[in-house]
């Protein structure tokens, strides 16, 4: 690609287009607007999400959100974290109880590891609650938005994109000239197609029914409060989880039901009076009164795009990864693909950074959306030994029957109780799995390894667990620290906001006096021990992994990208080093690594 700036006589009607206006199409939009690039947004629709599709939020993605400076107010739509985790096993909702999970990180025995891990808890925001705060800040910080607008074809050249859009109310076509074009068009991404992206796996290998429905279950929930229910109805069991499924939407009167079907056998019936009934057996309770709402079918996808980008033209969300909602991981990957991309798309529009940067968006990506493909759908997978368990309940005479032989004082009850508690405990690599949530390891040309670290040991299970660390490539770790009123920051606070951040320590004068001198506009100081940025917990000196006069490159999306962990006390060495540093990571031109810094 050429430079953007090669020409800045061309006139452009916007610096990034947008297409979608999804989690990551409205992330991406608010992040660009934010950091003061003009974006414009097109979406074929009147208004955002109609359906509660995606809904769990997880910390990653409140992390963006915080440092969006939208997290408050996504928090104030959302069902909070003390609600969303008390998953249970049941014959119905007001049945008889077969196992509970705790989940999300609600349960005593993870509640303080998720807490340790982010300034963020977890949240129930169910897309169209989500998308309005994104889209309504978005625009309010300068993006244009266009609803009713059809995105139809582009043409990129060395300099720009044009983009063909149609006014669905007029019928009138016109083009949109921009220095990049973001497809956030869903699972049925027209850009992705155009730009031939290798996507590889499976669409449609399974299939669900969704029921919308109004009813008051609080009388079932509020004693074990939780949004999803696994409900076992033997009649319908059917696909690889086995269960039916009570999702709320809002504590506790607006639902989902959901069941599988055969995609290969004859269409399910989804008129109101043939699902009703099966979504009062589901409840268990036939003087509840139900409302149906909407019925509809989605398909199990699993599939992935191994690029994400073609020239000036990048996708992200369900356009390049694809699958079930099992594992939540659906919009919060979304949201962090749109972060990701943001701040580099900034910085070359801002003239701050080298076109390779946009180049590293794939590699850091790609990956990350692979491993969520492959965890969603094997979380599906993960029912069978409950469904090995529950089959001796669906083969007995009666559910009744079947139930009262996990409750045998028998070698078979033995069996079968020991059974269900590994096969409920596997459910965790679902349910609490702060590690696959928050473990992604970056590599690209916008990751300067440490080449004294040594390759990384994990010390526990890599997907139950966070492993915080500094080593370059991995989230910077959370820590309080104390500003100078006294109230608690986390050092999520303190980096970020659309900045480059050199971290370093009270002993890191010669790095403070580097970046000073350097004098960038997009360069900012952390002193870790100073005013503002008190370490009086001793969190991050736990944290750190480096000398005090060490220091850090933490990029806006607050990721590191560069340690140096040894100190430095000489400043014209810490310039050197830095200016380095800085190059490498925003591909400058005439760029150089420090010594070792770059893999070869």
């Amino acid at each position: 690609m050429t430079d953007a700036h090669a020409d800045d006589t061309e006139t452009y009607d916007t610096d990034v287009l947008v297409v979608g206006t999804g989690p990551t199409g409205a992330t991406a939009a608010l992040a660009l607007a934010t950091y003061g690039v003009r974006v414009r947004v097109a979406t074929r629709w009147n208004w955002l999400a109609n359906t509660p599709r995606a809904h769990i939020t997880n910390q990653r993605a409140l992390e963006v959100l915080r440092d969006l400076g939208v997290e408050a107010e996504a928090a104030s739509v959302g069902t909070p974290w003390h609600l969303i985790g008390d998953m249970v096993f049941a014959t119905s909702l007001a049945g008889d109880e077969i196992a509970r999970l705790h989940t999300w990180g609600t349960g005593a025995e993870r509640r303080t590891e998720y807490e340790l891990g982010s300034p963020c808890p977890l949240l129930d925001i169910p897309q169209p609650y989500m998308e309005p705060v994104l889209v309504k800040n978005a625009a309010a910080r300068g993006a244009d938005i266009s609803f009713n607008t059809e995105y139809l074809s582009h043409v990129q050249d060395a300099t720009g994109v044009t983009s063909t859009l149609q006014d669905r109310l007029t019928g009138h076509e016109y083009t949109v000239r921009s220095r990049f074009l973001v497809g956030a068009d869903g699972a049925r991404s027209r850009i992705a197609e155009e730009l031939g992206l290798p996507i590889e796996g499976t669409m449609g290998r399974a299939g669900t029914v969704y029921t919308q429905f109004r009813a008051d279950l609080a009388p079932y929930v509020t004693h074990r409060p939780s949004i999803l229910h696994r409900i076992l109805l033997p009649s319908y069991a059917f696909g690889e989880i086995g269960l039916a499924t009570l999702r709320a939407i809002r504590p506790w009167d607006q639902w989902i039901a959901g069941w599988g079907y055969d995609i290969n056998g004859p269409e399910p019936d989804l008129r109101p009076e043939a699902v009703l009934p099966r979504v009062q057996e589901m409840i268990g309770d036939p003087s509840v009164a139900v409302e149906i709402e909407d019925v509809r079918t989605w398909q199990v996808n699993q599939a992935w795009a191994t690029q994400y980008s073609s020239g000036r033209v990048f996708c992200g969300g369900d356009a390049v990864h694809r699958h079930p909602p099992s594992s939540g991981l659906g919009s919060n990957t979304s949201i962090q693909d749109a972060f990701n991309l943001a701040w580099k798309l900034a910085y070359v529009i801002k003239g701050w950074a080298g076109l390779p940067l946009l180049d590293t968006y794939s590699p850091e990506r790609a990956p990350v959306g692979e491993q969520i493909v492959a965890r969603a759908n094997q979380s599906r997978r993960d029912y069978a030994g409950i469904n090995d368990v529950l089959r001796v309940v669906r083969e007995a005479d009666s559910v009744a029957a079947g139930l009262a032989k996990l409750t045998e004082a028998t070698r078979e009850g033995v069996a079968l109780r020991e059974a269900l508690v590994e096969a409920v405990a596997v459910k965790n690599n679902e349910f609490n799995a702060q590690g696959t949530e928050l473990n992604q390891r970056y590599a690209s040309c916008a990751v300067l390894p440490d080449p004294d670290a040594g390759e990384e040991v994990w010390t526990r299970d890599k997907g139950l667990h966070l492993q915080a660390t500094t080593r370059p490539g991995a989230k910077l770790p959370h820590a309080w620290l104390v500003d100078e009123s006294g109230h608690k920051v986390s050092t999520l606070d303190v980096t970020g906001k659309g900045k480059v951040c050199i971290v370093t320590g009270i002993a890191g004068t010669a790095w403070v006096k580097a970046a000073t001198e350097l004098d960038l506009p997009f360069l900012r100081v952390v002193t870790v021990g100073a005013a503002g940025a008190q370490d009086l917990y001793h969190q991050w000196h736990r944290a750190r992994e480096m000398h005090e006069a060490g220091a850090l490159l933490v990029r806006p999306d607050g990721y590191v990208a560069w340690r140096h962990a040894q100190p430095v006390w000489d400043s014209a060495e810490a310039a050197g080093l830095l200016r380095k540093a800085v190059d490498a990571l925003l591909a400058t031109p005439g760029a150089q690594a420090p010594p070792g810094q770059l893999p070869d």
